[in-house]
C-alpha cells in the first residue's frame, strides 16, 4: 500500500481556496473591503511568484478568524463551500483519487491553506488524511496565531516527515501530486513525482526532471 499525497489549491480544486476566501469575505462585506482585496492580491501575486512571507501572509489570512466569533465563523464557511468551493470541485481529480483508493493507497492532502478553511474541503472529497496550515484555537476562539510549522514549501517536508514518524507510513513507491514550484522540495522527496496544470516555473522544472505532466482541467 503506497501513500498517495496531493496539493489541494489549484490541483484537486480548480481555484485558490485560500484566495477565494478573500474574495468571499469582501464580497459578503465581512473585511474593509477595498484593502483586503488588494492585500489578498498582493499576497497571491507573491505565492505565484514565490516570494511569499508565509508569516506575513498567515497574520493577515488569520485576523478575520480571531475577529469573529466562532458560530459566525462556521456560518461563513457553510456559504464559503455552497458559493466558492462547490464551483471549483473538478470530476477529473475525483476520478484520480478514486483510481488510488482502489490500489489501496493511503490518501493524504498536505496545503499551506488553513485547517478551517480546508477541513470541510477534504471532507468534501472523502479524504481522511489532511495536513494543513494550524491556527492556534484557545477557549471556543481562534487567536490570529498559528501552531506549530506553517504547512509551506520545506515547512510541508517537516510536517510530513512528522506525520510519517506518527503514522508509521513511508515514502516507499510513494506519489505527490502538485501545480506549484513551490512544492518542489516534496516532489523532490517522492518515488512518482507529477505535475498538475503546473504554473510555469514548474513545468520546465517536471520537462527537465521528465516527471509526468497531467490536467484534471
Amino acid at each position: 500500500m503506497s501513500l498517495a499525497i496531493f496539493d489541494l489549491d489549484n490541483t484537486l480544486l480548480g481555484g485558490d481556496s485560500d484566495y477565494l476566501w478573500g474574495q468571499f469575505l469582501v464580497e459578503q462585506g465581512l473585511v474593509d473591503g477595498e484593502h483586503y482585496e488588494r492585500e489578498n492580491q498582493r499576497f497571491y501575486d507573491q505565492y505565484r511568484a514565490g516570494a511569499l512571507d508565509i508569516h506575513e501572509f498567515l497574520a493577515f489570512m488569520l485576523r478575520p478568524l480571531a475577529e469573529t466569533p466562532l458560530t459566525e465563523l462556521l456560518a461563513w464557511r457553510q456559504q464559503f463551500m455552497t458559493g466558492k468551493i462547490q464551483a471549483i470541485l473538478l470530476p477529473k481529480a475525483t476520478e484520480l483519487l478514486d483510481r488510488h483508493r482502489a490500489r489501496g493507497d493511503t490518501l493524504l492532502i498536505i496545503t499551506a491553506t488553513n485547517r478551517f478553511i480546508t477541513e470541510p474541503i477534504a471532507a468534501r472529497l472523502d479524504v481522511a488524511h489532511l495536513l494543513a496550515t494550524e491556527p492556534e484555537f484557545i477557549d471556543g476562539r481562534y487567536t490570529g496565531r498559528t501552531v506549530g510549522i506553517p504547512c509551506f514549501r520545506h515547512g510541508k517536508v517537516a510536517r510530513l516527515d512528522q506525520w510519517l514518524t506518527a503514522t508509521g507510513h513511508d515514502l516507499a513507491d510513494s506519489w505527490f501530486y502538485s501545480d506549484s514550484h513551490n512544492d518542489l522540495p516534496l516532489l523532490e522527496r517522492v518515488s512518482h513525482p507529477v505535475a498538475v496544470d503546473p504554473d510555469d516555473a514548474l513545468a520546465e522544472h517536471a520537462r527537465q526532471r521528465g516527471w509526468p505532466i497531467i490536467s484534471l482541467r
